[in-house]
């Protein structure tokens, strides 16, 4: 009996096809076959939300090879992740196949699991299921609600917010969430408060540090020493004790810490940023090659189970194992009397699946450091310490706390905390969230004093202290938020992030992010005017009533009918809306944004153009920029920018003229920086011989023009530098900027250099290991021979581009899918690729054009000229195009 099995990716089919045996041809998908297209009417509420589907580009080969493969075959067997996504691109390969024929006399069959493994992939085999409706009902109203949101909104934001887009239903929340804390930031005013410590030695026993809680019997709050002068009276008070000063209480507490529960999305999310530098969408790629399989040992092995999941849950075989691992390798007292039951304790946690585990806990990281880059083994020793560590005792603790004082009612206490039994910090300690002072008491031994001990007074330190705003979000902190309000799923994160980036809604410095100008005017777009959609609540309330729907508690399109209701009527509201109403209304949201308050009195609105108009908001064409009150007369204008930031200080200093830095200490002339059509750039010299241009070279992105000195300036210039031998062959690795940034390379082979690292500093090791991954993600090098083309013999090969992996043949090129493994290209697979790029691109060539005899030329000017002298009639504007709003 033949049975044809279709899952999402090559390399998962390569590897459950082995699995299986030759009664089984699996064949991938390649992720969604069809979606719905970027046009209006795609879903047609009036039609009881009925939607229109479209296959996506190349999935129509794919599908003919599934039908085909249909036809010898007895059974299919949809196998695709084991979540909503999965359950949707199974159903959409259902209906495809249904809409051929393929299916006639065919049984049809669900299984899924959550690992890829030869037990996993078997047992889920032998317990096939039908499709569940319900979670494709989810996945409907999922979508169509996005693309309702994103295709209303978006012509909303074209009308009234001229070159603006939509960030989408949940990424607009997102971006919320970090413009108000760019907001508190901006209102923040920091308050000085002081704290004291003081010196005490115990005699034999050692000395400690405490710190000042009492002052005249009286406890003293955070802010009740509020400057230098009333310090210096505290500072008094404590030295006028001096020598009398004795122990006042002790007390110690012992406390259990417990270890954290196993990763789930999120939680993976998180700490991969903190720990390992990583981002959302870099994350979820290396854990998606460790789910596929790597080759172990000539075996492809899943190494992780499905890494988007948001339970915490571990099944009983990889509990055992991992407790025998414990014992085996830390000893019975770091074992835990009863395995460990954790509960999530994110909003709307769904609970379906597994947490992310290694698929064999016996599985050391160091045993397959071999087989991994340098990412998978970072990324799969996080996870398995983490698993591993769940189920482990907890850690035990003696916190000790003593009070010293004296007769005049001066108290200071100092406080302590000793690792009695390290249990699972042996193995794994989570990271902290966000940057700031660590008051962690941990490690602090305190010596053995008793109550009644004299003390002797040591060294007075007065400290002062400014409280610090909120801090921006990170990645890991914007995940963190965004989970514990409810919002998104376990798969959307990384979509999310990388929607506001791309769309230049906001940046990331230093790893956090700043909103640019244009979101924050969509923002307050979108609060003042749709205040009830962008609501943190609201949206956390359609994940759950999605989740009723996935259930099968609710029904999705009466779902949809009571959203689209009021979501209608509010774009309604909006349609009398002008312009100058919106300019007005943001110019008095964001006027305290883009004009704060200046230390020297003067009006920050007022125009240096003309003296006497007032700068505010303008829409134009191209966007929102600031712009003077007397407009046409002054025609003053410049970018979105808060007054006074680094950007805007840079802008303006390059539209007075080139920066000079200093003079090229090699007599080439004068270094500066200078504004051009891409950007800032640096200039050596002035005089060009013979018309060569001057060297130039461009400011790096990230860095401000008025930041660069002439060290800098010579450095970047003196670009590209080599940076040292390579190991393997010893010939020459470089550094330098290339039109896509700066870059590292070694003979032909180049990788990228992250945006957070210096190219002027970068080091040898280092850049053997951008070399070294780029290898592993770039695919094969250049001109690799595949095979030779059927047709006319002549050679099929591989490339690495610019842009990834692609086939040639002549002069014909086909990108290879992002979910193809390049080193897997076939003939028969390069030859179908080149095929579509052919007949997309149209190589047949077009007849010309007859050339009209002179007398028909003659006839037809007059009739043109005809036409114009008539009145012409009025047509409908045309629609604008539509854009392609997308959401998770």
């Amino acid at each position: 009996m033949q049975n044809v099995v279709v899952v999402e990716s090559p390399a998962k089919a390569k590897t459950i096809n082995r699995y299986l045996g030759p009664d089984y041809t699996v064949l991938a998908s390649y992720g969604h076959v069809r979606d719905l297209p970027p046009k209006d009417g795609s879903v047609r509420p009036d039609e009881d939300f009925a939607m229109s589907w479209a296959v996506q580009p190349k999935a129509d080969t794919r599908m003919a090879a599934i039908a085909t493969a249909l036809k010898t075959a007895d059974n299919l067997v949809l196998a695709t992740d084991p979540d909503r996504e999965g359950e949707a691109i199974s159903w959409h390969v259902l209906e495809l196949l249904r809409d051929r024929g393929a299916l006639d006399g065919k049984s049809v069959k669900r299984v899924v699991f959550n690992e890829i493994t030869k037990t996993a992939v078997l047992d889920a085999m032998a317990h096939p299921r039908e499709l569940d409706q319900p979670l494709i009902e989810a996945y409907l109203a999922r979508r169509a609600l996005d693309y309702l949101v994103g295709f209303t909104l978006s012509p909303v934001l074209w009308r009234k917010l001229p070159g603006s887009r939509s960030a989408g239903r949940v990424q607009s929340v997102a971006l919320r969430l970090i413009c108000e804390r760019e907001a508190e930031i901006e209102l923040f005013t920091a308050r000085e408060y002081w704290t004291v410590d003081a010196g005490f030695a115990a005699g034999d026993a050692g000395g400690f540090s405490a710190r000042l809680t009492y002052l005249k019997g009286e406890r003293l709050g955070k802010y009740d020493l509020p400057d230098e002068t009333v310090a210096k009276g505290a500072v008094a008070a404590i030295e006028a004790g001096r020598g009398a000063f004795a122990v006042a209480k002790v007390e110690r507490k012992d406390s259990r810490r417990n270890p954290p529960p196993p990763f789930i999305t999120s939680t993976l999310q998180q700490e991969a940023s903190r720990k390992l530098g990583f981002t959302t969408r870099r994350t979820m790629q290396i854990a998606q090659r460790l789910y596929e399989g790597v080759d172990i040992g000539g075996e492809t092995v899943g190494l992780i189970t499905y890494m988007r999941t948001d339970s915490v849950n571990l099944a009983n075989e990889a509990v055992s194992t991992a407790r025998n691992l414990i014992e085996s390798d830390y000893g019975k007292d770091y074992v835990p009397e009863k395995p460990r039951v954790h509960r999530s304790s994110a909003r709307n946690a769904q609970e379906a699946h597994e947490a992310i585990r290694p698929t064999d806990m016996r599985r050391r990281p160091d045993q397959i450091r071999e087989r991994l880059d340098s990412e998978q083994f970072r990324l799969y020793e996080l996870i398995w310490k983490r698993a591993v560590a769940s189920q482990m005792a907890s850690a035990r603790l003696e916190q000790v706390g003593v009070d010293v004082a004296d007769s005049a009612g001066t108290q200071l206490r100092a406080t302590g905390s000793v690792i009695t039994f390290p249990g699972f910090l042996k193995l794994y300690q989570e990271g902290k969230d966000d940057l700031g002072d660590d008051d962690s008491e941990e490690g602090r031994v305190l010596p053995p004093v008793k109550e009644g001990d004299r003390v002797d007074l040591g060294e007075i330190k007065p400290e002062q202290h400014f409280t610090q705003p909120p801090p921006r979000y990170t990645e890991a902190s914007l995940v963190k938020k965004l989970e514990e309000l409810g919002i998104g799923r376990p798969s959307t994160y990384a979509s999310i992030i990388s929607v506001l980036q791309e769309r230049n809604y906001v940046q990331l410095d230093s790893k956090r992010f700043i909103p640019e100008d244009r979101g924050r005017v969509v923002t307050a777009f979108l609060t003042t005017y749709f205040q009830h959609y962008v609501e943190y609540e609201f949206t956390a309330k359609l994940e759950e009533l999605l989740d009723e729907i996935a259930a099968g508690r609710a029904n999705w399109r009466g779902f949809l009918g009571d959203f689209w209701r009021d979501f209608a009527a509010a774009v309604n509201d909006t349609k009398d809306l002008t312009i100058t109403n919106v300019i007005d209304a943001l110019d008095e949201d964001l006027g305290t944004h883009f004009f704060p308050p200046q230390a020297d009195g003067q009006d920050p609105r007022k125009c240096p153009g003309c003296d006497n108009g007032r700068l505010g908001l303008k829409l134009g064409k191209f966007g929102a920029f600031i712009g003077c009150s007397n407009y046409p007369e002054c025609r003053f204008t410049k970018k979105l920018a808060v007054a006074g930031n680094g950007d805007d200080e840079a802008e303006t200093a390059l539209a007075m003229g080139p920066i000079e830095l200093g003079q090229d200490p090699k007599g080439a002339g004068a270094v500066t920086v200078r504004k051009g059509p891409y950007g800032p750039y640096i200039q050596l010299g002035e005089a060009v011989p013979k018309g060569e241009k001057p060297k130039r070279v461009a400011v790096p992105k990230g860095m401000s023009p008025t930041d660069v000195t002439l060290d800098i300036a010579l450095g970047l210039l003196s670009l590209p530098r080599e940076i040292g031998p390579h190991p393997e062959d010893g010939k020459a690795v470089l550094a330098g900027i290339g039109r896509f940034g700066p870059y590292v390379q070694h003979e032909k082979k180049y990788a990228s250099i992250p945006a957070d690292e210096d190219v002027l500093a970068i080091g040898l090791n280092r850049a053997v290991d951008l070399l070294a991954n780029a290898k592993t993600r770039g695919g094969p090098s250049a001109g690799k021979p595949i095979g030779d083309h059927p047709e006319d013999g002549k050679p099929v090969t591989l490339h690495s581009g610019r842009y990834g992996p692609y086939v040639k043949h002549g002069k014909i090129n086909a990108t290879v899918p992002n979910d193809k493994d390049p080193e897997t290209v076939t003939l028969d697979e390069a030859v179908a690729l080149l095929a579509a790029r052919a007949a997309k691109a149209g190589t047949a060539k077009k007849a010309p054009k007859k050339k009209a005899p002179a007398k028909k030329k003659k006839a037809a000017k007059k009739k043109k000229a005809a036409k114009k002298k008539s009145p012409a009639k009025k047509t409908a504007a045309p629609k604008p195009a539509a854009d392609t709003p997308q959401d998770v």
